[in-house]
């Protein structure tokens, strides 16, 4: 006859969920203090919520459940294959020719290629919950998280044996690889725990060099610079982008999957059940399209799915960051006029993306620019955009500028 433990991972499996694994309540020691240390050497600096109280917090599973005595972790795959993307839709307004709408695409983190994976994990662990509850005929005590709450879900899952930690940071499981969401019910069960997996990256390190923009350092694997991360970039950060960055982000408008694709570990994912995750329409994001969004059409197109996380006018400024490392005179037009409409933090990336495009039409935009804007922080990108066209070539190569690289710090 099954045990407890075996009954809750077969149900566990029956909702959807690819992984189940079981860990004690026990404090989270050695994950909490080195959290603790990252976060003080500034490596999670842009997450204000992200603080030492939070990581305390999180280390103690007592405190966010009393009486907790076992961890129920979860892992959900998003990988869905392989398949080629389809052509990026229109964002809205008018996306030019129908060259530059193909062309002129961004490309979006796997995870985020649909319905959001906080709203799928948190309503299927609510109803494995209240399935248990009714399944054994008592009241569960339970609390469950994914990513957005105090738990430390990556120091679970491992000491789980759900996975192992990957040098690029992430969970690596042996079945579907590191394409998963994490999630973890605390409950009151007395469960018996599983083992920690006795696997690791050894010798590889695929991962670091994938990284552009330096966010992973060759002398500090398994950490993470948070604030040279094109994931934050891309979504937590609110500010402008620093522009020694900005020609390392290549054409990712939402998230980042580099670190990802090289990993050996991918090779062989098992693809995710889950049908409300691989929107191929979410894959590709047409750029010029994304430009002329109103807050109405963003909310329409991007509803219930992570990409509002970036909010329109960051996902706006992400986009004119990638045409700007495209460097195709057909966006011209549409930078021109974010130049003329768009909110500060975009006026003053499309300067910066035209600078990049080094056009005659681009040098004509800046100009008129110039004359009419009084945001001051616009008018020092228009001027340095203006500095770029001494000399230059429309549609040349031009060197990106050197990244600036932080002694000693990786990825955290």
């Amino acid at each position: 006859m099954p045990d407890l433990k075996d009954i809750i991972k077969q149900y566990a499996l029956e909702l959807g969920f690819d992984l189940v694994r079981v860990t004690s309540a026990d404090e989270f020691l050695r994950d909490r203090d080195i959290a603790l240390e990252r976060l003080g050497r500034g490596l999670m600096d842009g997450l204000p919520w992200y603080t030492a109280e939070r990581i305390r917090r999180g280390s103690r599973p007592q405190e966010l459940l009393p009486g907790a005595r076992s961890i129920i972790c979860l892992g959900l795959s998003y990988w869905r294959g392989d398949e080629p993307a389809a052509d990026p839709e229109p964002a809205g307004g008018s996306t030019g020719s129908p060259r530059a709408g193909l062309a002129l695409a961004g490309r979006v983190a796997r995870y985020a290629q649909g319905l959001d994976y906080h709203t799928v994990m948190k309503r299927r662990m609510r109803e494995c919950v209240a399935g248990l509850s009714a399944r054994l005929d008592r009241s569960i005590a339970a609390r469950w998280y994914v990513d957005d709450g105090p738990m430390l879900d990556r120091a679970a899952a491992a000491r789980a044996g759900l996975g192992w930690f990957g040098k690029n940071t992430n969970i690596l499981t042996s079945s579907h690889g590191s394409w998963v969401v994490l999630g973890q019910i605390i409950t009151d069960l007395e469960l018996e725990p599983d083992l920690p997996l006795k696997k690791s990256c050894g010798q590889c390190r695929r991962c670091i060099p994938a990284c552009p923009t330096g966010a992973l350092a060759a002398e500090a694997p398994y950490v993470i610079d948070n604030t040279r991360c094109i994931s934050y970039l891309t979504i937590e950060h609110r500010g402008a982008i620093p522009r020694e960055l900005r020609p390392l982000m290549q054409d990712w408008v939402f998230g980042c999957d580099l670190c990802q694709e090289v990993c050996p570990v991918n090779r062989a994912a098992q693809p995710s059940r889950e049908t409300t995750f691989g929107r191929k329409d979410l894959a590709l994001l047409e750029l010029v399209g994304l430009l002329s969004m109103t807050e109405a059409e963003f909310r329409a197109r991007f509803r219930g799915t992570p990409i509002l996380r970036a909010k329109r006018a960051g996902l706006q400024r992400n986009a004119c960051v990638a045409l700007g490392n495209r460097r195709d005179s057909a966006a011209t037009p549409a930078l021109a006029r974010a130049l003329r409409e768009g909110e500060p933090l975009v006026r003053s990336h499309a300067a910066w993306a035209l600078g990049q495009i080094c056009g005659v039409e681009a040098k004509a935009s800046l100009e008129q620019a110039r004359e009419q804007e009084a945001d001051s922080e616009v008018l020092a990108e228009i001027g340095l955009a203006l500095e770029r066209f001494a000399g230059c070539q429309p549609g040349a190569e031009i060197p990106p500028t050197p990244p600036l690289r932080k002694g000693g710090i990786g990825r955290a």
